[in-house]
């Protein structure tokens, strides 16, 4: 197992494939919500992901910089492949992803906009709800920050 991160100029056709699979996997075909995936986000993020001993991606997220999405730097687009779930994966990429974003971003905000279901992993690792439950694409979420 192997996670890495890179920014998009640096992603393989592969790889980059392979991360807009697993997205669609999850977002689209498991959530059953039709919604435009590719944002102009993913250009100026960063991307983290978990390549498992076969080289397949079951781990994502991208760090969006301050400016982009909120004013503080961002969380988005975490996804584990269904199969690898409660594994640790999910923690294991916030987690990474929060060290990145403070050391790199030089930032200790964070915020994301989270599915509603994933609240309580949410708080866990520190981020507060400061918007109450709003549909993005037609799935309850909330926005949370970390300081």
């Amino acid at each position: 197992m192997e996670w890495i991160t890179k920014k998009f100029e640096e992603l393989t056709v592969d790889e980059l494939y392979d991360i807009l699979w697993l997205r669609a996997e999850i977002f689209v075909v498991e959530q059953d919500c039709v919604y435009q995936d590719l944002d102009g986000k993913d250009k100026k993020s960063v991307h983290l992901f978990l390549k498992d001993d076969k080289g397949e991606i079951i781990a994502y997220l991208r760090m969006i910089p301050a400016g982009i999405s909120y004013e503080e730097p961002s969380i988005g687009r975490f996804v584990v492949k269904e199969s690898e779930r409660l594994k640790g994966y999910g923690r294991k990429s916030m987690e990474l992803a929060i060290e990145y974003i403070r050391n790199e971003f030089h930032s200790t905000k964070i915020r994301l906009s989270g599915q509603a279901y994933l609240k309580e992993f949410y708080e866990s690792l520190g981020f507060k709800v400061v918007k109450g439950t709003y549909l993005e694409d037609g799935i309850p979420h909330y926005e949370m920050l970390k300081e």
